[in-house]
């Protein structure tokens, strides 16, 4: 009798995982569907109130700059403020562990028993993470406050992103200006498809189906463009 052995299981394949903590996706969205909406909700502003022209030029590419730098600066400051806060907060930690080694150790085994685990293995895993000082430092950093102190946001990458991607979208709408268009048709198609695309791509990014980001992000932009038409329409009519 022949006895057939069981085949041996293989080995897990890895997989990897995107960039979620760089601090460069989150700015580089806002800035570029911020830079798309609010240039082309300008734009059709000053159309719906004195017509397309020099005037139509001069605003688009005022709000290309002054949203780029706008945006950029604030990304710099709220970025850079957040790190530093982080940053405090370690410090605390770190001077926590020199004072009082043997509370921080008992703090971190009382978490892994909140966790599931038993009381004597617990106390083993804190014990052995404890044993070095830097590692103990991450480690409750961590857990503690829940961002790992080796990756903190770059301000300078959050500003950089923020400006090329706000640039960019603000782009969109004034391109067909700047190449003598007398009217608002042909801005309007660029960013119906560009608020689509950027939409999508986003989607695609985080998951999420393509078309349902597209057509959300192609709504919320025809809301503020059109919103903003009428205001400047009705402004135009007002003055004149």
């Amino acid at each position: 009798m022949t006895v057939e052995l069981a085949q041996p299981y293989s080995a897990e394949k890895h997989h990897s995982h995107r960039d979620v903590t760089g601090g460069w996706l989150r700015p580089a969205v806002f800035g570029a569907m911020d830079g798309l909406v609010s240039n082309f909700a300008l734009i059709a502003g000053v159309v719906g109130a004195a017509g397309a022209g020099q005037g139509a030029v001069l605003a688009g590419f005022a709000g290309l700059v002054a949203g780029a730098c706008s945006m950029a600066a604030g990304e710099y400051t709220s970025v850079k403020s957040q790190t530093e806060l982080m940053r405090a907060e370690i410090a605390v930690e770190r001077h926590e562990l020199a004072r009082n080694p043997k509370g921080e150790q008992a703090e971190l085994a009382a978490l892994y028993r909140a966790r599931g685990l038993d009381k004597d293995l617990a106390a083993r895993v804190a014990a052995e993470l404890s044993a070095d000082p830097e590692q103990a430092l991450r480690v409750h950093v961590r857990e503690e406050l829940g961002v790992d102190p080796d990756d903190l946001p770059s301000p300078y990458l959050a500003a950089g992103s923020s400006f090329c991607a706000f640039a960019t979208g603000a782009l969109v709408p004034l391109a067909p200006f700047l190449f003598g268009a007398s009217g608002l048709a042909v801005a309007l198609v660029l960013s119906l498809l560009a608020l689509f695309g950027f939409g999508a791509v986003v989607a695609r990014m985080t998951a999420r189906p393509w078309w349902l980001g597209g057509a959300r992000q192609l709504a919320l932009g025809v809301t503020a463009a059109a919103v903003t038409f009428g205001l400047g329409h009705l402004l135009g009519v007002a003055i004149s």
